[in-house]
C-alpha cells in the first residue's frame, strides 16, 4: 500500500502525524524547488505551525521541469515522512504541508495561477544556487533565464495580481546564497526591467525579499532508506521520504509584505540581520563540506562521515573552520563560533547519514565562491595563509579533471578544458578564464 490520507489512523503509534483539518486549509505558499532540503525543512516548519493552530499555510509546490516529484507526491495527495537518524534510531513525522506538486514544463498556466490566488502571501525558492542563472559577476544571464525560469512564473503571477487589485507578496529565497534576499531582489528587478518595466514600481512598493539562513543536513534519499521508512510506517510505501539528521535551524529576516506563519513559535529565529549567521554557515559548514567532498573523494570516501573519520581531512576541516573561516566571522551576540565549529563535527560524523561526497560535489563553480574565496580575500587581506582552501582548489581542479567521473556543473565543459591546461589555477581564475572576477582573490592563481 502507499501513504494516502486513509492510512494515517492505520499508522504505528510513535509516528507523528498531521493534528490539524488539511481540507479545511487554504493554500498560502508557492514554492519552487520541492525537492528533498525544502520538504525537510520549511515545509517541516509550517506543517509544525499549523499543528499548533496556525490556518491557511498549505503549500502548492513547483517543479520546474522534472516531473519525478510530482509523480511521487501526488499520488499521496502531498503526504510524505520526514525519518530523523541519529545514533538513537529513526524518529518519524508525517508532514502534511503539502497540498500538491505542479510541474512547471507541462502546466504552465496552473503555476502562474497559484502566484496569482488571493491568498497566496508566500512565494519561496530552493532551486540551488545555479537556479538564480546568475553570471559570474553576479548579474542575470538572461539566456538562462527564459521561460521555464521562476522568473517568469512569479513574473506573470505578480502581472496578474496587480490587474486583480491584489497585494504584492514576500519572496523567500531558501538558498544557499549569501544575503540571498538582497540578491534574488536585484535579479528579480534585473529580469522586470527587461521584459517587465512597468511592474518594477509596484514591486518596489509591494513586495519584499528577507533573507534567510537554513541549515540541516539532507542527503539524496536512497532505496535504501525508503524500505527503511517503509518498514516503520508498517509496510507502507512512501516514494517521497527525506532522511536528515536531528538538528535543524532556520534564521529569517523579519521583513515580510503580508502575513506569514508563525514559524518563530517551532524554532526558527526571526531577527532584524541575518548576515552573521548566513555568513558562519556558508564559509565554516558549507565550506567544510565542499572540502571534504574534494578532498573525501580524492581519498577514495563515498559519505561525509567517513571522510571526517580521516584523520588527514578531519584536520583540514577543522583548519578551514577554526583558523580560516572563523576568524573573518563577526558573530551577532551570543552567537558561539567555537561550539558552532564543535557541533558540525559531530553532525558530520553522524554514521547513521549517509551524505553523499558527489551530491556535495555537483555545481562547484556556483559554490566555491561564497564558501572558500571570500574567506581566502578576507584572509589575504590581513596577511593570512589558507592551506586548507588551497588543498581544496587543488583537489576541485582534480575533480574537474575527471579523476571522479563525470562532473556535474552547469560549467562543466569550460571549467574542465580550463582544469587540463598546465596552468590550471591561470586559466580557470586568471583574465579571460571561466572564474575570472568571481572574487579578488589574487593569492589563487
Amino acid at each position: 500500500m502507499r501513504l494516502a490520507p486513509a492510512a494515517l489512523a492505520s499508522l504505528p503509534a510513535n509516528v507523528a502525524r498531521p493534528l490539524y483539518d488539511r481540507d479545511a486549509q487554504s493554500v498560502g505558499i508557492v514554492h519552487f524547488g520541492i525537492g528533498a532540503f525544502h520538504r525537510a525543512h520549511q515545509a517541516w516548519y509550517t506543517d509544525a505551525a499549523m499543528n499548533q493552530g496556525g490556518a491557511g499555510w498549505m503549500i502548492t509546490g513547483v517543479s520546474l521541469r522534472s516531473p519525478g516529484v510530482a509523480r511521487q507526491m501526488n499520488p499521496q495527495d502531498g503526504l510524505y515522512t520526514v525519518a530523523e537518524q541519529s545514533a538513537a534510531g529513526m524518529a518519524l513525522r508525517i508532514v502534511g504541508s503539502v497540498r500538491n506538486v505542479l510541474v512547471g514544463s507541462e502546466e504552465p498556466d496552473a503555476v502562474i495561477a497559484a502566484v496569482a490566488a488571493p491568498a497566496t502571501r508566500i512565494v519561496s525558492l530552493t532551486v540551488t544556487e545555479k537556479g538564480y542563472c546568475r553570471r559570474a559577476d553576479g548579474t542575470l544571464d538572461f539566456d538562462l533565464a527564459h521561460s521555464l525560469s521562476f522568473y517568469y512564473f512569479v513574473t506573470q503571477g505578480l502581472l496578474a495580481r496587480r490587474k486583480a487589485g491584489l497585494g504584492g507578496v514576500t519572496l523567500l529565497s531558501c538558498d544557499n546564497l549569501a544575503e540571498n534576499g538582497a540578491k534574488l531582489q536585484a535579479l528579480m528587478l534585473q529580469y522586470l526591467d527587461r521584459h517587465e518595466p512597468d511592474l518594477v514600481e509596484w514591486f518596489g512598493a509591494h513586495c519584499t525579499c528577507p533573507s534567510t539562513m537554513i541549515d540541516r543536513i539532507v542527503p539524496a534519499t536512497t532505496d535504501e532508506d525508503r524500505a527503511a521508512v517503509a518498514e516503520a510506517l508498517g509496510d507502507l510505501a512512501d516514494q517521497a521520504c527525506v532522511v536528515t539528521e536531528p538538528f535543524s535551524q532556520w534564521v529569517i529576516e523579519d521583513r515580510f509584505a503580508s502575513p506569514r506563519p508563525h514559524w518563530e513559535g517551532v524554532g526558527a529565529q526571526l531577527v532584524a540581520e541575518v548576515a552573521p549567521y548566513e555568513t558562519a554557515k556558508l564559509r565554516m559548514l558549507n565550506g567544510a563540506h565542499s572540502l571534504l567532498a574534494y578532498c573525501g573523494l580524492r581519498a577514495g570516501h563515498e559519505y561525509v562521515h567517513e571522510a571526517i573519520a580521516d584523520p588527514a581531512l578531519r584536520g583540514l576541516a577543522e583548519q578551514l573552520m577554526r583558523h580560516e573561516a572563523a576568524p573573518t566571522i563577526t558573530p551577532a551576540p551570543g552567537q558561539d563560533l567555537a561550539a558552532y565549529a564543535d557541533a558540525l563535527i559531530a553532525r558530520f560524523a553522524n554514521p547513521c547519514l549517509n551524505h553523499r561526497l558527489s551530491q556535495i560535489a555537483m555545481d562547484g563553480s556556483q559554490k566555491i565562491p561564497q564558501r572558500w574565496l571570500e574567506t581566502l580575500a578576507h584572509n589575504e587581506a590581513q596577511g593570512r595563509a589558507c592551506p586548507a582552501i588551497r588543498e581544496g582548489l587543488g583537489a576541485w581542479i582534480l575533480h574537474l579533471q575527471g579523476h571522479n567521473g563525470t562532473v556535474d556543473d552547469p560549467m562543466a565543459d569550460t571549467l574542465s578544458r580550463a582544469a587540463k591546461s598546465a596552468e590550471p589555477m591561470k586559466a580557470l581564475f586568471g583574465e579571460g578564464g571561466p572564474m575570472a572576477g568571481v572574487w579578488p582573490v589574487k593569492s589563487v592563481i
